[in-house]
């Protein structure tokens, strides 16, 4: 599995990486992590306000921070 945080480093966009990153480590996904920083990039993804989540290639969450809960119960439709 692939996560992509798009966020061109706003103190949204940095929380929504650590939080990311806690969730995948707390419950053992196995899944690579990357931020996106690039605001041609994240256009690409049709993303207009950030941060957001994209899961192998799939917008999930966009535009505002979610919980820790809600992170995890998406990454679990990947598993």
């Amino acid at each position: 599995m692939e996560i992509k945080i798009l966020g061109t480093g706003c103190p949204k966009c940095k929380t929504l990486e650590k939080l990311t990153r806690e969730v995948v480590e707390q419950n053992g996904f196995d899944v690579t992590v990357t931020k996106v920083e690039d605001i041609m990039d994240i256009m690409k993804y049709g993303v207009m306000s950030t941060p957001a989540i994209v899961v192998n290639e799939k917008v999930e969450i966009k535009g505002r921070l979610p919980s820790a809960d809600e992170i995890k119960q998406v990454l679990l439709k990947y598993e």
